[in-house]
């Protein structure tokens, strides 16, 4: 059977499989865009606080996938429990190192112009800190999608969605009919979800950084 007659005939599989993928990386970049921003805005003017949620995101991160996601096993099961979990805690420092960077690096001249301008703390993080800031932020939750994509095949280790079990099906039974097209088909899959997401995140960026402070990607 050739690659194309493969995917044609477990097409239903493979584009549930890929769905799944794609869900549970945007929810988790969801959650951990939401949780690492709030983290950033909070330490981002605390030395010791920022210096502390650096180094447990960073620690997260040294931790293997395939060790985080085992030991998940006894709390929250097989599936997409732990995945969700595993995938979130890798995603955070990206973005709260990126949100930290680009608050702390606004000019400022420009933050006190705005405290000239009448200003108080609250506006000046809503209508000068964050649009500044955002650019990076932004960056930052790309690369953590990016980088979770890769991550997630490693979840069919314990039973998550995604077009990880493809893959590890046809390495599984390498040299048996159909097991390259299993992996291919699985790797090929995961490749296209990452154009996608990236194509999506230029878009944003596109669409929500004001036209000055917009740069090449």
């Amino acid at each position: 059977m050739t690659f194309s007659e493969y995917v044609v005939s477990r097409w239903d599989t493979l584009s549930l499989a890929a769905v799944e993928h794609a869900l549970v990386v945007a929810l988790a970049i969801a959650i951990a865009t939401a949780v690492g921003v709030g983290v950033g805005l909070l330490t981002y003017e605390r030395p010791k606080a920022r210096g502390a949620s650096l180094t447990v995101s960073a620690g997260i991160l040294t931790i293997p996938s395939l060790a985080l996601l085992t030991l998940l096993i006894p709390i929250t099961g097989l599936g997409w429990g732990s995945t969700l979990i595993a995938l979130t805690a890798y995603a955070f420092l990206p973005i709260i190192r990126n949100t930290v960077t680009g608050l702390s690096g606004v000019d400022a001249a420009t933050v006190e112009a705005g405290r000239g301008m009448g200003m108080g703390a609250v506006r000046l993080l809503l209508r000068l800190r964050l649009p500044l800031a955002w650019p990076l932020i932004l960056t930052g939750v790309r690369i953590s999608a990016q980088m979770l994509i890769g991550i997630a095949a490693i979840a069919a280790y314990v039973d998550g969605p995604g077009l990880g079990s493809q893959i590890f099906e046809g390495l599984s039974r390498l040299g048996s009919v159909n097991s390259l097209n299993a992996t291919l088909a699985g790797t090929l899959g995961i490749v296209i979800i990452a154009v996608l997401f990236d194509a999506f995140f230029s878009a944003v960026r596109h669409l929500t950084t004001p036209r000055g402070l917009r740069v090449r990607p």
